[in-house]
């Protein structure tokens, strides 16, 4: 059996390597990177800056293809599909935190998600319950899903992106350094959301940070250096 059919959910990164021009050379990035996240599983990438956190999560999210090497999504090779099928993929299986929010300055918290459906074409009606029920899992209710972001704390306005990302059922989900413009307790409050998101969701979640204050809710804390996992 090879190895693409072992692996039938969650993600997997299989000998992956990366590289960019750098003058009349190459930089790797990515050193033969392997790492595999069932669902339900909450994962942590530490390193310092430079390490190749970013590059993993981008690789990952399918949004850069690597020199050589797999990444599956629930046993799919991205590395096999046309760019339409990856574009595809990332809308049904991935959920992206990005480390800033990116809330439209003009639309409620509410709306943040429902022009996500709009994009889908779904049903408006049974979109607008869904995000209000997102909305309210990750402690937004009320009138907090009616204001816009500058009415909302830095911590609040990264709530709403959190639940952006679980708009569209996402078997993974990829967290980059959510808590870098919050202090330590609403860090905390944030990473310890995720636990339980990944817990009540099913998702197979990865989270790189460089603050290791914050990894006591996680399930796994693997170090990056250079470009390579230890």
């Amino acid at each position: 059996m090879t190895a693409v059919l072992k692996t039938r959910t969650g993600l997997a990164l299989r000998e992956v390597t990366l590289t960019y021009p750098d003058g009349e050379s190459r930089l790797t990035a990515l050193d033969r990177v392997t790492l595999e996240v069932a669902p339900g599983e909450f994962a942590a990438v530490a390193g310092p800056s430079g390490s190749g956190k970013s590059s993993l999560l981008a690789v990952a999210a399918t949004l850069l293809r690597p020199d050589s090497g797999q990444v599956l999504i629930d046993g799919q090779d991205a590395g096999e599909l046309s760019d339409g099928a990856r574009t595809a993929l990332r809308r049904e299986r991935l959920g992206i935190v990005f480390q800033q929010s990116n809330l439209l300055a003009s639309l409620t918290a509410v709306e943040q998600l429902l022009v996500l459906e709009s994009v889908r074409g779904g049903k408006p009606r049974a979109a607008r319950e869904r995000a209000e029920e997102l909305l309210a899992s990750v402690g937004l209710d009320g009138a907090k899903q009616r204001r816009r972001p500058h009415q909302l704390s830095g911590g609040e306005r990264q709530r709403v992106n959190i639940a952006r990302a679980l708009f569209g059922r996402p078997s993974v989900l990829l967290v980059d350094e959510p808590t870098s413009a919050l202090d330590h307790e609403r860090g905390a409050q944030i990473v310890e959301l995720l636990a339980e998101i990944t817990r009540t969701h099913g998702t197979a979640t990865v989270m790189v940070t460089h603050d290791r204050d914050l990894l006591g809710r996680v399930d796994r804390v693997l170090a990056m250096h250079d470009g390579r996992l230890a």
